[in-house]
């Protein structure tokens, strides 16, 4: 067991430095050559491909139009069969406990859990629109649930923080910008083709952010937290772009 941690702590090591080279040109790379020890994650080419990142979130911050909506799309044109995907496979999907309860935490006034009878008792909006995979592939999914920023208005949250982060009962994680969670189309998804989300898609609860990359819509989210302090996430701590969005 203590090799496999270790080969997996590798593999995501690995993972992150090559998504991290990716963010430089090849121009800019060719201008580390002979700078530091690349080998370590203090290394200056690590210091620079992060600094990369966070220049790069910066513009996709100033060029974001909270009035811009994703596509959407008819009925007709809805992906099926809908493709699973996660950093497991589907055979390792887990299920809420039965007394599952999203906790609500940080800058907000009002800190109660919330159980899914709660949640469907506030306004619902549906959309049809594409899930952008990082990988390179898009499928067109139907989804309907609470607009996150009635949810946040609920709870007393304080709309002037930075933050809006999301923890998985899957030890999944992610967080997005106050902006973001804002927008009209950002919501928290209850329901999935007209039906209650099943586990693979997420159930109870897990967001629906189509501005953003897939892998910015968590699911089975048992914890919102509102915060001034970037939370991070699974695949942002590994060196994705956490911006991830228009």
């Amino acid at each position: 067991m203590i090799q496999r941690a270790d080969h997996l702590v590798q593999l995501r090591r690995l993972e992150r430095r090559h998504l991290l080279r990716g963010a430089l040109s090849v121009g800019a790379v060719s201008l580390l050559t002979g700078c530091g020890d690349l080998s370590t994650k203090d290394g200056v080419f690590d210091r620079m491909l992060w600094a990369m990142l966070k220049f790069n979130d910066r513009m996709q911050e100033l060029l974001f139009d909270p009035d811009r909506l994703a596509a959407t799309f008819r009925p007709d044109q809805i992906t099926r069969p809908f493709k699973f995907n996660a950093y497991y496979p589907i055979s390792q999907v887990r299920r809420p406990d039965a007394d599952w309860a999203m906790e609500v935490s940080g800058l907000v006034s009002d800190t109660t859990s919330w159980k899914l009878d709660r949640l469907r008792t506030l306004p619902q909006e549906g959309q049809i629109t594409r899930h952008i995979c990082v990988e390179g592939w898009s499928q067109i999914g139907q989804w309907s649930g609470v607009p996150l920023r009635v949810f946040l208005r609920r709870v007393g949250a304080d709309l002037r923080a930075k933050y809006v982060g999301f923890e998985c009962f899957d030890d999944y994680s992610s967080s997005i910008d106050m902006a973001s969670a804002l927008h009209p189309q950002t919501i928290l998804a209850l329901d999935f083709e007209g039906a209650p989300l099943t586990p693979e898609w997420g159930a109870p609860v897990r967001l629906r952010i189509p501005t953003k990359l897939g892998f910015k819509n968590p699911k089975n989210i048992s914890a919102i937290t509102v915060t001034n302090e970037n939370p991070g996430g699974y695949w942002e701590d590994l060196g994705y772009n956490w911006y991830s969005g228009s």
